[in-house]
């Protein structure tokens, strides 16, 4: 009876060293694995990584832009009332039901230097918005645009009026109210709506083509980049990186609906 406490430990040390070479033979194997599958994406690096990184240089100018107008838009259509509202929900929600080539086209009868406003913007600003770099950004930031509007909306509205209206009662201004108490309480919708409308401008395509062009080294996206590349080997690591793009972005949306702080 004074051996069995002695011979569980003993049994626990074992059960650990098996579990622990079980992970490390795993491990390794799963190492091994996956250097073998990505060595031949890997070796198309070069080629990729122009289009790579202007794609997220262009998101990431993208959803600021979206971001910023789609939470102000959002905020607008949820507490204010106004003539037009309805209006302005419905053109928001236009880059999702139109087709990217026909958003894209009438980007490019706005931007274009030829017409009065793409005239009167480079006049302006002493840039030309469009077959650059900057017509890619307004391609995606308008793509993303709804995204970010129609979630942040949501968000907002779910807010407890009875939480700003307390804060309104403290003495705060409308201004610090919504800074400070419907804003915070509405970020994970607000977030999820950032994350969608990022992956979304990281997968522009027809607008970006119409008013961004397709030039090589300058405006070539990655979603551009792989009908370029179709019959190439490179098609194959440009695929792989948008779809784990995507997957990073969707696993960023689930985790932030599960979240409750």
């Amino acid at each position: 009876m004074e051996r069995e406490p002695k011979a569980a430990p003993a049994l626990d040390k074992r059960k650990r060293a098996v579990v622990i070479s079980v992970v490390v033979l795993v491990g390794f194997g799963l190492g091994f694995g996956a250097a073998h599958l990505l060595a031949r994406y890997i070796a198309y690096w070069d080629i990729v990584s122009g289009p790579f990184f202007l794609s997220l240089r262009v998101a990431s100018a993208a959803i600021v832009i979206a971001g910023v107008t789609g939470v102000a838009s959002g905020y607008m259509l949820a507490k204010g009332h106004f003539p037009g509202r309805d209006v302005l929900e419905t053109v928001g929600s236009l880059p999702i039901i139109l087709p990217p080539t026909v958003i894209g086209y009438y980007l490019l009868e706005v931007l274009s230097p030829g017409t009065q406003v793409g005239g009167f913007l480079t006049r302006v600003t002493g840039h030309v918005f469009v077959y650059n770099v900057w017509g890619c950004i307004i391609a995606a930031a308008v793509a993303a645009y709804p995204f970010c509007l129609r979630a942040a909306r949501s968000a907002i509205a779910g807010v407890d009026p009875a939480l700003e209206q307390a804060a309104r009662t403290m003495g705060l201004p409308n201004w610090r109210v919504a800074l400070q108490v419907t804003l915070p309480l509405a970020r994970r919708g607000t977030a999820a709506g950032l994350t969608i409308g990022c992956a979304r401008a990281l997968g522009e395509y027809g607008a970006t083509l119409m008013i961004g062009g397709d030039i090589n080294g300058r405006t070539r996206t990655m979603s551009l980049a792989i009908l370029d590349s179709f019959t190439t080997p490179e098609r194959d690591t440009m695929l792989l990186i948008l779809v784990l793009m995507a997957i990073i972005a969707m696993t960023g949306v689930g985790l932030l609906g599960r979240s409750r702080s």
